[in-house]
């Protein structure tokens, strides 16, 4: 059973909650570029891409979030012959169970909020190759049912055809989504949404029959 100082642990600002994602994230993808300096944790806070809502955040606002992350076992900040100090991420001091499946959806949560199984999917498949809708809604039932549960599926939102998922390190989830201009032009949507995901498909099919071609001449 977690003892209540480890729930307490888990519930972190917004601003921890993107340094938290940002170092997760950044292990994962770009390994040579790890562990972070103050300076690019700060420009991973603040990129346009892969996060939202985008910020800009002082140096000193993410020096303080990851010193309380530091405080919290969640990140250690450390310098090597006096150089620059960097930071890496160490939730596993507290959640020891977390797999690269689990971070990735965990990552994504904490720098895009709230998202549905395929939004989930695309975007998580960068740091841990998910092959079907079915693998992340396993991943997130293993979170939502992790003690203290670490996931949360939120009610369905009136004019919204899927329910969406949000992690449990912030207090509260976000104020809902507002409702689209109309069914009509939530039906295209996600028509597009799967259009695209099929084409995907369809590319990495036609990489994987080239590879093979490819190979019958090597």
């Amino acid at each position: 059973m977690v003892e209540e100082n480890e729930n307490q642990i888990l519930q972190l600002s917004a601003v921890e909650c993107r340094v938290l994602g940002c170092l997760i994230e950044k292990e994962i993808t770009t390994p040579d570029y790890y562990p972070l300096s103050l300076n690019s944790l700060t420009n991973a806070c603040n990129q346009k891409s892969s996060r939202n809502p985008v910020v800009e955040y002082a140096e000193s606002t993410v020096e303080a979030a990851a010193q309380s992350l530091q405080s919290k076992r969640l990140v250690i900040e450390f310098r090597k012959g006096g150089k620059v100090a960097k930071f890496e991420q160490h939730i596993a001091n507290v959640l020891p169970q977390l797999e690269r499946a689990e971070y990735s959806v965990i990552a994504e949560l904490l720098l895009r909020g709230p998202q549905t199984l395929g939004e989930l999917k695309g975007r998580a498949s960068r740091m841990h190759p998910f092959n079907s809708l079915d693998e992340v809604s396993s991943t997130l039932q293993w979170l939502i049912e992790h003690d203290p549960p670490l996931a949360l599926k939120l009610p369905r939102q009136p004019g919204f055809k899927e329910s969406r998922y949000f992690h449990c390190f912030a207090p509260e989830p976000p104020d809902p989504l507002p409702a689209p201009g109309g069914t009509e032009e939530n039906d295209r949507f996600l028509k597009l949404e799967t259009e695209i995901e099929d084409l995907k498909k369809e590319l990495d099919a036609l990489k994987q029959e080239f590879s093979e071609f490819k190979a019958q001449f090597e």
